[in-house]
């Protein structure tokens, strides 16, 4: 009997060891299951760009986009009369993520795995700490004016770096002819530096800055093919709480604690600041954050050739930054690049796609100023 089953049990699998289709051996039937039944999830919640909402929504968040970021180069260049660099970012980024995540929380919002809380703690750093406090240590030294100017070249540095990635796009000719016009740029702004002597630091200062654009393009790129959360609301508050943290690490480091004067934080400072938590980062990157998964990176990559002409204006008006010819020509050339370079993106990305593996939902260039 024990023989015929053995055959029995056999005879019902392929020579591979696998049962045969369309029937089932008898230890399975008889076998008891303990696995328990799963439970039902939760309804995803349905993101911004597949609900696909009205155009007047993204023309709105564009707006906000444009106008805030642009205003935030000279908030914080008022804000730097009270505040040490680091803590003034480090503050800014603990209050408003605190506010958007405990906002996601209270919703009921659904929350991350690790894999996307990592993921979001790491563009975090690269975008704010990195990327933003970059800009903030260079404003003591560079115009705000200039610092936008030198922040436009990122779209440059993001074809650079998507074309690394394995799902990325290659670069095309005319990416590359508008990224040499755009280092052409870079360089006339240099070269004014050199005739107009601009001042102790200000070398550091431009060094800095191309450094926080080429960061804030790398965690753009790491952000758009990373797993992320389904509520945006959460993902922006884990890069705020994540950037602002690190930012307070480097600014505890290097003693900006000691630095703090309760009587310059006063006044003008102050308020600054506070525009730069509610309005810079609530608004501005709050609405980026969601123009990114709502909007193609093409049409928002134009916050890159926007914000520097309203950094620039509002210097020159309000803070009595100078305008020369040097700053002009560099400007006009960089944003000439930009702008090619966003027009190639965006007759790429009209062209019908070739067939690839689906993957997580893009985050393309970044949290600004």
């Amino acid at each position: 009997m024990a023989v015929r089953a053995i055959r029995r049990s056999t005879d019902e699998l392929e020579p591979s060891g696998k049962p045969r289709v369309g029937r089932t051996t008898r230890t399975a039937e008889s076998a008891p299951s303990h696995v328990p039944p799963p439970r039902p999830r939760a309804p995803l919640a349905v993101s911004p760009a597949e609900s696909k909402p009205p155009r007047w929504q993204v023309a709105v968040a564009l707006a906000a986009v444009y106008l805030v970021w642009g205003s935030t180069y000279a908030a914080i260049r008022v804000a730097l009369e009270g505040f040490p660099p680091f803590l003034l970012g480090g503050t800014r980024f603990l209050v408003a993520g605190s506010l958007v995540l405990g906002y996601a929380l209270a919703a009921r919002h659904e929350l991350p795995t690790r894999r996307q809380v990592l993921g979001a703690a790491i563009v975090g750093v690269l975008l704010l700490t990195v990327g933003n406090g970059g800009v903030v240590w260079a404003e003591q030294f560079v115009d705000s004016g200039l610092a936008a100017i030198l922040i436009a070249t990122v779209p440059l540095w993001l074809v650079g770096f998507d074309a690394l990635h394995e799902r990325g796009e290659p670069l095309s000719p005319a990416v590359v002819a508008s990224s040499v016009i755009g280092l052409a740029g870079v360089a006339l702004l240099m070269a004014g530096g050199f005739v107009l002597d601009r001042g102790p630091g200000f070398w550091a200062g431009v060094a800095a800055l191309l450094g926080a654009a080429a960061a804030w393009a790398f965690g753009s790129i790491f952000g758009r093919y990373a797993d992320k959360p389904s509520s945006f609301a959460i993902y922006t508050g884990i890069e705020m709480l994540a950037g602002g943290l690190a930012l307070t690490a480097v600014g505890s480091a290097f003693g900006e604690w000691s630095r703090m004067d309760p009587a310059r934080l006063a006044g003008a400072p102050l308020w600054a600041n506070v525009y730069l938590v509610l309005v810079g980062s609530l608004v501005g990157f709050s609405a980026y954050v969601w123009l990114l998964r709502s909007a193609s990176p093409a049409v928002v990559g134009t916050y890159a050739y926007v914000n520097p002409v309203v950094a620039v204006l509002l210097g020159v008006l309000f803070l009595g930054e100078r305008l020369d010819a040097w700053m002009i020509a560099g400007s006009a050339v960089i944003l000439l690049s930009v702008v090619l370079t966003q027009l190639s993106r965006t007759r790429r990305t009209q062209r019908p796609p070739a067939p690839a593996p689906e993957c997580a939902r893009p985050n393309g260039s970044g949290s600004s100023a």
